[in-house]
């Protein structure tokens, strides 16, 4: 027997919204459908969904007018990261299951007392970590998991270098200009990591604001390490590297330099999917031949050494599996229509937002800091 379609407003029409969120509950009418958006000041009859889709929606003003519609099941949260916080609150008191973009929260504190809320309710509360389904992510998880035996292997890993950069040297004009780039882009890279390898014992950060384009406490670029220390991953030490630099200029930009005792795997270029989420005139081209594949073109490579110790041998490393955002939202609706587990635990989104403030404690005291065991 079907079951109902989850009913949901989506909170904030601007890149998250028409991007990461309206297009995948408009892509799948037998999970969700779009009972509603919050959309502040819409300057058309349909507003933004409307002029971006073709599709009409209900429109509210207002998070209270929102909050007392009893038809919606589900809340999207994709405003800017500071209302994050009270908006899932308020939805969870509501009785509303909640997605919340990243970054969930601005402090532990906050995610923890949505946890909380969450679980007191018996509702799903779910943070968007899209970008563990990343094409070039899971090719290298793919890469991890052959065993030691295998001619393509990395051997143990010595070192993991993961980057987001870019090249911009003016500001945005909006509201991103004030959430730093820790929170924007190292809340993914962290998140990744932390799926990969776990807890690290101990963390170093530098983080800097170079442009001088925003308020000198805005940051820009970062360089975030993670320390495992011998015995907890490897035999050795190994340290997790998460970078990301506003003022980078190459093409396609270094996104892994992962190195190990019988190889390294290196990788450029960014997942396709936003780019053609952007392009795409209907949601349902998300299941058009092509949605999410990398071109050959930026597939990584694995360079092997041989058995002589001295010998290195080249090999491409295909990103087979298309990026699957989608994946994500299926879950979603597993978890609230039937129990399902949560691909991404509210558990792990909050460990992110504890990294995060570990990072700039550690880079405001320029030390290394513990990681405190669980």
């Amino acid at each position: 027997m079907a079951l109902n379609p989850i009913k949901t407003c989506v909170l904030g029409v601007g890149l998250a919204g028409l991007t990461f969120h309206v297009p995948f509950v408009l892509a799948l009418p037998e999970l969700f459908s779009l009972h509603a958006v919050l959309e502040r000041n819409p300057q058309s009859a349909g507003g933004k969904v409307a002029e971006r889709f073709g599709v009409n929606t209900k429109i509210y003003n207002k998070i209270e007018d929102v909050l007392a519609d009893n038809e919606i099941e589900l809340i999207i949260v994709g405003t800017p990261n500071e209302t994050h916080y009270s908006l899932a609150k308020v939805a969870l008191e509501a009785g509303k299951h909640v997605l919340v973009d990243k970054p969930v929260t601005v402090t532990v504190r906050e995610a923890n007392e949505l946890g909380q809320l969450a679980k007191s309710k018996g509702l799903v509360l779910y943070g968007y970590q899209n970008r563990r389904w990343d094409s070039d992510f899971l090719a290298f998880r793919r890469l991890l998991a052959l065993p030691s035996s295998s001619p393509l292997s990395l051997g143990e890993l010595t070192e993991f270098e993961s980057h987001y950069d870019r090249y911009r040297l003016g500001a945005r004009g909006s509201w991103k200009d004030t959430a730093g780039s820790v929170y924007d882009l190292g809340s993914h890279l962290l998140d990744q990591a932390l799926k990969l390898f776990g807890r690290p014992t101990k963390l170093t950060a530098f983080i800097q604001n170079v442009r001088g384009v925003t308020k000198p406490e805005v940051d820009d670029i970062f360089a975030i390490y993670l320390h495992y220390p011998a015995g907890t991953l490897y035999s050795h030490p190994f340290t997790a590297i998460l970078r990301s630099h506003i003022i980078s200029i190459k093409s396609p930009q270094l996104r892994f330099a992962i190195r190990g005792t019988k190889g390294t795997f290196t990788k450029y270029g960014l997942d396709v999917q936003e780019d053609q989420l952007k392009a795409m005139p209907s949601p349902t081209g998300m299941f058009e031949a092509g949605f999410g594949k990398e071109p050959e073109a930026i597939w990584g490579f694995i360079e092997n050494i041989g058995e002589d110790g001295a010998t290195i041998s080249k090999t491409v490393w295909p990103s087979e599996a298309p990026g699957e955002y989608v994946s994500l939202f299926k879950n979603l609706a597993g978890a609230i229509r039937n129990s399902e587990e949560l691909a991404i635990k509210w558990e792990e989104a909050t460990q992110v937002i504890e990294m995060i403030e570990l990072a700039y404690k550690s880079s405001a005291e320029e030390r290394t800091v513990e990681v405190p065991k669980l």
